[in-house]
């Protein structure tokens, strides 16, 4: 397989872009960041002058996709920017890396998938933990039928965020973000499981604001049922005060468990086997690796597709379904009733904002 050198920008340059920044510096050479844009002009070029060298810096995306030839764009605005920045890029023919949540609703992302197939550039999201060492090993042990069938999953993002946290303009409001831990905190691990468990069937949900001064929830919690039978828990949280990040997928043959915070290595990653099934550690321990999950691994997949002429991960079939998911949480939360996958169609105010007719607390 030939490797191609990318051309890439980085549009918005907060805490996120330094991440991107370090995943392309990691390629080696496969990327080139030669621009940068902010609407802060100083800090777009004081961030070029760190990561990208020769690196044009601008005061906006428009200016930038003007005057630059592109393969990639990493988009790493606000929430509410992500569609028609992304809608920008495509319509310029380069490939737009959004970071989460890629759009504020179901109907959004539709319309950018739309925009997609219509351009034929290309569309991928931020979703890095399915590309860790241990989450790729996990599929691939399952997909083998290694471990039997699944039967049951957990899946935490207990995090804390203070009010000085949301004291950013566009943090917890449904207009700016969407949401509130569903979208925009616990995305990461649900998306992991849901790469693991494969098509969701029908969820019950609750939300709640327990202690935060935002529009959106702070904590949500769902009951899931899969495709394959197996069962799991989710649960969001923006108040807690011991964080942690877990998932446990209890399969026939083994329990498999990761907990970190906000990546893993392979040392956060336990197996326990069903007695009789010893085997599944041999197997797990073949390919061990010092690698941790994060935007190193994420952009490597990428630029691989990108090569062999693919679509790149996490493509807008497999984060529609992670949409799709976040959409019928608070459709359940919020009307009290079950919702199954395909449930929401377009005709639903739950397609067109997350909080659908509205959080119960909003006129409380």
């Amino acid at each position: 397989m030939s490797e191609r050198n990318y051309r890439a920008a980085i549009i918005g340059t907060g805490a996120i872009a330094h991440a991107h920044a370090q995943a392309i510096q990691e390629t080696r050479g496969r990327v080139s960041l030669v621009a940068v844009a902010d609407v802060d002009a100083g800090r777009a070029a004081e961030f070029a002058a760190t990561y990208g060298g020769a690196a044009r810096a601008y005061a906006s995306a428009e200016e930038l996709l003007r005057a630059e030839e592109l393969d990639l764009a990493h988009l790493c605005t606000p929430p509410q920017t992500h569609a028609p920045l992304a809608c920008a890029c495509l319509e310029a023919g380069v490939t737009a890396l959004i970071e989460k949540p890629p759009t504020l609703s179901l109907a959004e992302f539709d319309a950018l998938a739309e925009a997609e197939r219509r351009t034929g550039a290309r569309v991928a999201t931020v979703l890095q933990h399915r590309f860790g060492p241990g989450a790729v090993r996990l599929r691939r042990m399952a997909d083998a039928g290694d471990l039997g069938r699944p039967l049951l999953a957990t899946c935490v993002t207990q995090w804390y965020r203070d009010e000085a946290y949301y004291a950013v303009p566009w943090r917890g409001t449904w207009e700016s973000e969407g949401g509130g831990p569903t979208m925009g905190h616990g995305i990461h691990q649900f998306d992991l499981l849901l790469s693991v468990l494969g098509p969701w069937r029908e969820i019950t949900a609750m939300a709640a604001r327990q202690a935060r001064a935002v529009d959106t929830e702070d904590v949500s919690m769902a009951l899931v049922t899969f495709e394959n039978g197996a069962l799991a828990t989710v649960v969001n949280s923006v108040v807690s005060p011991r964080q942690t990040s877990g998932l446990r997928f209890d399969y026939e043959h083994a329990t498999v468990e990761v907990e970190h915070l906000y990546g893993y290595t392979d040392d956060d990653w336990t197996v326990t086997p069903a007695p009789g099934h010893e085997d599944v550690l041999t197997l797990w321990d073949k390919d061990r690796s010092e690698e941790a999950s994060g935007h190193a691994g994420w952009l490597a997949a990428v630029l691989d597709a990108l090569d062999q002429d693919r679509p790149p991960p996490v493509g807008t079939a497999d984060t529609r379904r992670t949409m799709e998911f976040i959409a019928a949480l608070y459709a359940s939360a919020f009307t009290g009733e079950r919702v199954r996958s395909g449930q929401i169609t377009a005709d639903s105010p739950f397609a067109r904002r997350m909080d659908g007719t509205g959080a119960p607390w909003r006129n409380a």
